[in-house]
């Protein structure tokens, strides 16, 4: 069993969500929920440039994301809020820390959504500080970065309220939505935060 199978599945809770793995199981739930989400999601998907669009096998879309984490290259999060319910906690969206490195590297990239009816509510920001303080302070990770659209408006108030930095733009960064599309990206390290992104999102 190598380091990163130790390290994976992780659930991680934070005071009001908690971040637990994808399982074949959600696949009605998740669906419905993207579903229910399209409009206010489409403007942001990433797609495949030869217009395949991502794996709509949502089985095979976990297989993959889980046989990644187990090798240290991405952390596949379903975002619940166990508040809701007593027995079981409901998706409200997604997170996923991709592209990890590792070697001189250290660093991975957050992406994310939520739904519709959640936004606005402080519980974004609360699941990426969670991930974050993960990457930085349980797996040893120096730097992460968020890279957004520059007409996504609640993303850029997201990475603004958590105090990442703006690194500038990347032009034709990644795929969305069926075009290649303008990107700003914005970075932390972990010397920047040495208590913890979640509790300096608590304490503004």
């Amino acid at each position: 069993m190598s380091e990163f199978d130790r390290q994976w599945p992780v659930s991680l809770q934070g005071p009001r969500v908690l971040l637990r793995p994808m399982r074949r199981r959600d696949k009605a739930e998740w669906t419905a929920l993207r579903r229910a989400n399209a409009d206010w999601l489409t403007p942001w998907d990433a797609t495949l440039p030869d217009g395949d669009g991502y794996p709509a096998n949502f089985s095979a879309m976990v297989s993959t994301q889980n046989r990644a984490a187990r090798l240290g290259q991405c952390l596949p999060w379903a975002i619940t809020l166990p508040s809701l319910h007593v027995r079981s906690a409901p998706i409200i969206g997604q997170l996923t820390v991709s592209t990890i490195a590792w070697g001189a590297a250290r660093s991975g990239s957050i992406g994310y959504w939520i739904d519709a009816r959640h936004a606005g509510a402080g519980l974004t920001p609360e699941a990426v500080a969670v991930a974050v303080d993960h990457c930085f302070l349980t797996m040893g990770l120096h730097r992460i970065e968020i890279n957004i659209r520059p007409q996504n408006a609640p993303s850029l108030r997201l990475v603004e309220k958590l105090g990442f930095r703006d690194e500038g733009l990347r032009k034709d960064f990644l795929h969305i939505n069926g075009a290649w599309a303008d990107h700003q990206s914005f970075a932390l390290t972990a010397p920047e935060i040495p208590q913890g992104l979640l509790a300096r999102w608590l304490a503004r």
